[in-house]
C-alpha cells in the first residue's frame, strides 16, 4: 500500500481527504494511474494532457523530488509515502 498525501489546496477533488491509499507499487507512473482511475478530478490537476506531470506540480516519493529520481519511472516502494505539493504563486 502506498500513501498518497494530498495538500488542502487539492482535497476539493478528493472529497476532502487528505491521505489516499494506493494499491500500485513499482513506478510512480502506476501510483498515479490508480489515482486517475479512483479520484480523475484530481489527475487532471497533477497531468496534462499527455499523461506528463504538470510544471507547477512537484511530487516527492520519500521525501525525493521524483524529478530528480527518474520522473515518473521513478521506483515507488511497497509502504511509500508520496507527496504531491502545488506550486504557490504570489505577488
Amino acid at each position: 500500500m502506498v500513501t498518497v498525501l494530498v495538500p488542502a489546496a487539492l482535497r476539493g477533488e478528493t472529497a476532502g481527504v487528505g491521505r489516499l491509499d494506493v494499491t500500485a507499487t513499482g513506478t510512480l507512473r502506476a501510483v498515479l494511474d490508480e489515482v486517475a482511475a479512483r479520484w480523475p478530478r484530481l489527475i487532471r490537476r497533477l497531468r496534462d494532457e499527455q499523461g506528463e506531470l504538470r510544471r507547477y506540480v512537484n511530487v516527492y516519493v520519500d521525501g525525493e523530488d521524483c524529478r530528480q529520481t527518474g520522473g515518473l519511472d521513478t521506483a515507488v516502494r511497497d509502504d511509500a509515502e508520496v507527496q504531491v505539493i502545488p506550486s504557490v504563486a504570489g505577488g
